[in-house]
């Protein structure tokens, strides 16, 4: 090879680097404008997670029969609203059920998937159940005493995922976990209504944790 096709291979290797530096020089300045663009949206919109309050549970049946099964069967009634004034929120998949102790209770049960526009309210009201369900001895054994007491605390959880919405930009999904307590008293301490077929209702307005 002579001196200057050595010279024309040097050339052509140093700008193949030169333009590989200014492709990612332009990569990074690119996603460090998004990034920014995003967070500055982010701050000016200050989006806040949905608030959910449990209005209410209707209790059907709720008794432990031997050995350690408990069968139970409550409808409940969960407000979910949405504090955003420009910031909408699509729930794509929201699942109720029971836990007591720790143990959940009851099958879940899924909430049509459904958006929710700026500042506005849903209500949903699902049955959730659980027939014959196994419960560790200890939990068995507390509910008893729960009951003989008077009072029961439960906790009514809905778990899924949900989606923002600005404008026409719809973010990518988020976990939802949703946990409502609700206290369930019994005989003389009993606070709730009966509504018919041995079924009492108790009115809660109870505020819920919710966490993304």
């Amino acid at each position: 090879m002579t001196a200057k096709g050595a010279k024309d291979c040097g050339n052509h290797g140093k700008t193949r680097r030169t333009q590989a530096r200014r492709c990612c020089a332009c990569l990074l300045v690119f996603n460090f404008i998004l990034l920014l663009t995003i967070l500055l949206v982010w701050a000016i919109l200050q989006p806040t997670k949905p608030k959910f309050i449990l209005q209410d549970a209707t209790v059907y049946a709720f008794n432990v029969s031997s050995p350690n099964l408990l069968t139970s069967s409550f409808q409940v009634t969960l407000l979910s609203r949405n504090p955003n004034d420009k910031i909408g929120v699509y729930y794509d998949r929201l699942v109720v059920y029971a836990v007591y102790r720790n143990q959940q209770i009851t099958l879940r049960t899924q909430i049509p998937s459904t958006y929710q526009g700026h500042k506005d309210i849903n209500i949903w009201s699902p049955f959730i159940y659980g027939n014959s369900v196994p419960v560790s001895p200890n939990n068995a054994e507390s509910l008893l005493q729960d009951q003989s007491s008077g009072t029961v605390m439960l906790l009514i959880k809905a778990d899924g995922r949900v989606r923002w919405k600005v404008g026409t930009f719809i973010s990518g999904r988020y976990h939802l976990y949703v946990r409502c307590p609700a206290y369930i008293t019994f005989g003389t301490k009993s606070t709730g209504i009966e509504v018919g077929n041995n079924a009492v209702k108790y009115q809660l307005v109870q505020q819920c944790s919710v966490s993304i």
